[in-house]
């Protein structure tokens, strides 16, 4: 058995959304170093573009694209947009999501839409459309984010993000049951707590978030190409046998 090929995304395409930075960022920089083709869908069509412009760096095509997941029109034409430049969709990365940590009784109902819009109703509608080109196609592999929060309900509130993950866990078990006759595996990652440049200050000392590294038994937040090898596992041909789980990278926070 040759291992390493098995881990190669050479000759495949790979969309992630929310993929101009964080998290989403560091996986599609971890599938192009594979040898993945890179589409970037993101709201900051700018972002999206200069990110993608990056992973040209790793001899693979790249394109940047605005996306938002939440409107249909704009999910199927960017469907239609990367099966006419690349040929097919292998791998779709759903990483686009929102987090407003608001207590229950001051959260309007238009916030609350909001989050499960973009974590709930953007998860389905490209898993919907790149399904679609995956199930012609011979198969694929859909790769969702959700988070340990699918799964507990963490200090601070955030009652609507917690929701919309745990969601995002059923979802990812729905489409791998629905989906496995036709070779398309759904499988999601679940982060913990992550170090991004958007989250750094809360965690810092003083931070309102500081408290929270007292209950990771690793003691740190996690890096975002902590994900990355796991994203090639799942994108690639490593994992065959893997569809419907949801994997938990949180430092060891969820064993308590």
């Amino acid at each position: 058995m040759d291992y390493q090929q098995l881990f190669s995304l050479k000759g495949k395409t790979a969309l992630v959304t929310g993929g101009g930075r964080g998290l989403g960022k560091a996986m599609a920089e971890a599938l192009a170093q594979a040898g993945a083709n890179v589409v970037i869908a993101d709201m900051d069509e700018g972002t999206a573009k200069q990110s993608a412009e990056e992973l040209k760096a790793h001899q693979v095509k790249t394109l940047g694209l605005k996306l938002d997941v939440t409107l249909e029109d704009e999910v199927k034409s960017c469907i239609n947009e990367i099966v006419s430049d690349f040929g097919a969709i292998d791998i779709l990365v759903n990483n686009a999501g929102i987090c407003q940590k608001i207590t229950v009784e001051e959260q309007s109902l238009e916030d609350w839409k909001k989050t499960m819009d973009v974590n709930v109703n953007g998860v389905f509608l490209l898993s919907k459309y790149a399904g679609k080109v995956m199930k012609e196609n011979g198969g694929g592999s859909v790769i969702n984010v959700a988070s340990m929060s699918s799964f507990i309900a963490n200090t601070e509130a955030q009652c609507a993000y917690n929701a919309s993950k745990a969601a995002v866990a059923m979802m990812t078990k729905c489409l791998a049951s629905e989906w496995a006759p036709y070779n398309i595996r759904v499988n999601a990652i679940a982060p913990g707590y992550m170090k991004t440049e958007m989250t750094k200050p809360i965690f810092a000392p003083g931070g309102e978030l500081a408290h929270v590294l007292d209950l990771v038994p690793m003691k740190r937040l996690g890096e975002p190409h902590e994900l990355g090898g796991l994203a090639i596992y799942l994108a690639s041909d490593a994992s065959t046998f893997a569809t419907g789980s949801t994997f938990i990278v949180d430092g060891g926070y969820t064993i308590w």
